[in-house]
């Protein structure tokens, strides 16, 4: 399992020039099963991510193809998870 942080950049003004492009590779993680949650930081900070993957370097791959990271409107940071307990409601996770 993997936590991506996506925190604004310098180039944080250009966010509008690419957000359709940003939402479509959200839309596409979540419609293949590896994107589970999204949102964004709060203070505007950027995003974040919790992704279920075959591997970090399926999940690098993918972070680079967003736009915004493509743009270097955000920077991304992978943070690789191994669950070891949850709670009951989501106990799917830990499969």
């Amino acid at each position: 399992m993997f936590i991506i942080l996506l925190r604004f950049s310098e180039n944080r003004a250009q966010v509008a020039d690419h957000m359709d492009g940003h939402r479509d590779w959200l839309k596409q993680g979540f419609d293949e099963g590896v994107f589970l949650l999204a949102g964004s930081l709060k203070q505007a900070q950027g995003g974040g991510i919790l992704a279920q993957a075959g591997s970090r370097e399926e999940i690098a791959a993918r972070v680079q193809a967003d736009p915004f990271v493509a743009a270097d409107v955000v920077t991304a940071e992978i943070l690789e998870l191994d669950p070891a307990r949850a709670d009951d409601r989501l106990s799917f996770l830990m499969k």
